[in-house]
């Protein structure tokens, strides 16, 4: 039976046992990454994380808040992760000229990154470095999501950079604005680089290459230049969707009739809408793979916006570009914030008298790792909120 819960993916995870079917048939290829962050969703807004009990100061009224998660695969989590993090880079980036670039690679070579996941992490700084090194003579800012999915869920690794056009003269006195991308040569580095870490880690023996690997390197690699833009909101927000969301957005599932799921997804060569209808524990498989290790960086800072360097470099930018210094300006929307702001109205007021809640005590989640209640959880053997 499925639980009163807004998750869908939670719902047809819990439907019939799905996931501890899934997991009984491929144990042995589930990374634990994906197992904790699967269980944290399935308990996300249960009595099995804890809750704050807030009470009405005029009828003694009660009422339980949940926690939540916290998990980058729960998409009502990653929605408030997402959001806090947008507002932040938002304040911290310059006012100034940003072009978007998206640097992918032919289809044949995502299977590398498949079974050989340390060198997702490795592709990002071979994207920030061919564009500080086609930014000759100035530092720029640069920062970018590690994204390993298609549209439709398909295995597709690519790097989605925005940079400033322009930069910190290397005397840091001086903001040059003029600084342009030779794509062709943009396209011609990615590729030869991409390739030469594959040939690399072969000759270290950490990778078997294919043998159509000459015929591949003629293949056309993509990479697209969007317009410049003053609009760094849309920049910000563009990157801020691959930050800390699952792959596949709970709008974009239409139906689960018990078997199958049918989601939609944006076919990019058409531009149209598109269906496609999956299995359940094939939706699952195809959904999951994404999750990345624990501690994995997705998002990953260059020039004077690394973490090395923002703290000497952003305030000789903010004055030279006149901005007001927002460096220390973190952002954090308490969850009843964001409730106000989305259905215009204070929260956790009394259904009985109208008066506002206020907070009582709080309970910890159950003691030890929530990998031991796997079955129990994958199960809905678990308490939920009354």
């Amino acid at each position: 039976m499925l639980r009163e819960t807004q998750n869908i993916t939670c719902k047809l995870a819990l439907d019939n046992g799905n996931w501890w079917k899934f997991f009984l048939k491929h144990h042995k290829l589930i990374r634990l990454n994906i197992i904790i962050n699967v269980l944290k969703l399935l308990v996300c807004r249960t009595s099995f994380l804890g809750y704050h009990y807030n009470v009405c100061p005029n009828c003694k009224k009660g009422i339980k808040v949940p926690h939540t998660c916290k998990s980058r695969f729960c998409s009502s989590c990653g929605k408030k992760a997402t959001d806090n993090w947008i507002k932040t880079s938002f304040n911290t980036s310059p006012d100034t000229k940003w072009q978007h670039i998206t640097f992918t690679m032919p289809d044949q070579f995502w299977c590398f990154f498949w079974y050989n996941r340390h060198l997702i992490g490795i592709i990002p700084s071979i994207a920030a470095c061919i564009i500080k090194n086609q930014a000759k003579g100035i530092i720029p800012g640069i920062f970018l999501a590690i994204h390993t999915f298609g549209r439709d869920l398909k295995r597709n690794v690519h790097i989605h950079l925005s940079t400033n056009i322009g930069g910190l003269t290397l005397d840091k006195k001086h903001w040059e604005k003029n600084c342009y991308f030779n794509h062709q040569k943009l396209k011609d580095m990615w590729r030869y680089r991409i390739i030469t870490l594959l040939r690399n880690q072969f000759k270290c023996g950490k990778l078997k290459l294919p043998p159509h690997l000459k015929h591949i390197y003629n293949k056309t690699w993509i990479v697209y230049l969007s317009k410049h833009s003053d609009n760094k909101k849309n920049n910000v927000e563009y990157l801020g969707k691959y930050v800390k969301r699952p792959p596949l957005g709970e709008t974009r599932i239409k139906s689960y009739d018990g078997k199958n799921v049918i989601f939609e997804y944006l076919e990019h060569y058409s531009n149209t809408t598109q269906t496609m209808t999956l299995p359940v524990l094939d939706f699952i498989a195809r959904l999951i793979c994404h999750i990345h290790d624990k501690h994995f960086r997705v998002i990953r800072y260059y020039g004077f916006l690394s973490n090395r360097l923002r703290g000497t470099l952003l305030p000789i930018v903010y004055t030279l570009l006149r901005m007001k210094t927002m460096l220390n300006k973190k952002v954090y929307i308490p969850w009843r914030n964001m409730i106000k702001l989305t259905f215009k109205s204070a929260t956790l007021k009394c259904s009985s008298c109208n008066k506002q809640m206020i907070f009582s005590y709080f309970i910890f989640p159950r003691a030890g790792p929530i990998i031991e209640k796997h079955e129990e959880i994958a199960n809905g053997e678990f308490p939920l909120m009354q």
